[in-house]
């Protein structure tokens, strides 16, 4: 069975860093499009990056073009979500999907920043 496990969320000022991470398990990367989605209270559901792990191909949302960066290590089976210049906008859960014959999801990591 596919399984994601997030990791690297946590409190920053604005203006600063973070990194996350997702770790897939029970399947390789090839033939998935892996991605970030963020809930923050009140909002709906974003969808923050993705990238298509055979191709390369990336996408972002506006709200975080410029600032986010996601990347994957298919020889690590690893997918990351590198967040620079963070606004308190931000803030929210951020969950990990990979998306192929069918979705994945794990279980979230909150990131919160302040302002």
């Amino acid at each position: 069975e596919v399984q994601l496990v997030e990791s690297g969320g946590g409190f920053v000022q604005a203006g600063g860093s973070l990194s996350l991470s997702c770790a897939v398990s029970g399947s390789t990367l090839d033939g998935y499009a892996i991605g970030w989605f963020r809930q923050a209270p009140g909002k709906e559901r974003e969808e923050v990056a993705c990238i298509s792990t055979s191709h390369g191909r990336r996408h972002y949302a506006d709200s975080v073009k410029g600032r986010f960066t996601i990347s994957s290590d298919n020889a690590k089976n690893t997918v990351s979500l590198e967040m620079n210049s963070l606004k308190s906008e931000d803030t929210a859960v951020y969950y990990c999907y990979a998306r192929g014959a069918r979705d994945y999801w794990g279980q979230g990591t909150q990131v919160t920043v302040s302002s």
